[in-house]
């Protein structure tokens, strides 16, 4: 049996009954950094082998885990924090015991997405998106994906993107009400309200979840003409073919009006 171990965000406290009983019965534990999960395990004096686990190594490894549960092995695997899975390893596994037709189930455990969106105070739908991309290019097509849909916005943002992100997510959201968290279950968790034009002025150690609240429409880029609409989207670095498709999108409008716009641009 794979199983699939929710830890701790922050406070050790969170690990349940049940994850310290499967983890002290399980051959091995796969583990993204050992010594990340050393200190938890030493805390609950779970003494088992440990196996590295991590995104550079997921795929080759992989088989060899797929052959251990075949032949009756019990496996556990964990992240550094939270749920494995979820912008951490764990997801190409889940798809090979699919594949192979091998038992596996998920420990439940703390995720930071809920813990953070329930924190916000923000009314579902939600969509969880996770890290950016790092080219800004790429970041601006991810995003136009999900612009137009009515609900809460989830980003995982490291401290080395925060200012970047904010600043590409104002470019295509426009300024929507948003919702910082860091340090979550710990001492210092930490909740800023503000704005994706305001940004985020604090302390940018650690990782931050982000939540957009994406439910209000965007009235903004409707003010604006039907060119300087495609302005808007021209001078943000997408082609007029796009630019035209996304003006139709915020409009509503016919693909028609907005091409005699664009003649000219």
């Amino acid at each position: 049996m794979l199983y699939l171990v929710g830890t701790p965000i922050g406070n050790l406290k969170e690990f349940n009954n049940y994850a310290i009983e499967v983890l002290n019965k399980v051959d091995y534990i796969l583990c993204e950094d050992t010594r990340t999960s050393l200190v938890l395990l030493n805390h609950y004096n779970i003494k088992k082998p440990l196996k590295s686990y991590h995104k550079f190594n997921e795929k080759e490894t992989s088989e060899k885990i797929i052959d251990d549960l075949k032949n009756g092995k019990n496996v556990a695997l964990i992240s550094d924090a939270g749920m494995p899975g979820i912008s951490d390893p764990g997801n190409i596994l889940v798809n090979e015991a699919i594949k192979n037709d091998v038992e596996y189930t998920v420990v439940s455990g703390p995720c930071a997405l809920v813990n953070a969106f329930i924190l916000s105070g923000f009314q579902p739908p939600f969509t969880f998106i996770g890290f950016l991309p790092e080219k800004v290019s790429e970041k601006k097509e991810l995003l136009m994906q999900f612009k137009n849909i009515k609900g809460c916005l989830i980003f995982y943002v490291s401290c080395h993107n925060i200012e970047k992100d904010f600043k590409t997510l104002y470019e295509i959201l426009g300024d929507k009400p948003a919702c910082v968290v860091k340090e979550i279950s710990k001492l210092h968790e930490q909740k800023t309200f503000t704005t994706l034009l305001k940004g985020y002025n604090g302390d940018t150690r650690g990782e931050f979840v982000l939540i957009v609240n994406n439910l209000e429409e965007q009235n903004e880029l409707n003010s604006l003409t039907i060119k300087e609409h495609l302005l808007h989207y021209l001078n943000l670095g997408f082609s007029k073919q796009d630019a035209i498709k996304f003006v139709c999108a915020d409009r509503k409008i016919k693909k028609s009006e907005v091409y005699k716009e664009s003649i000219n641009l």
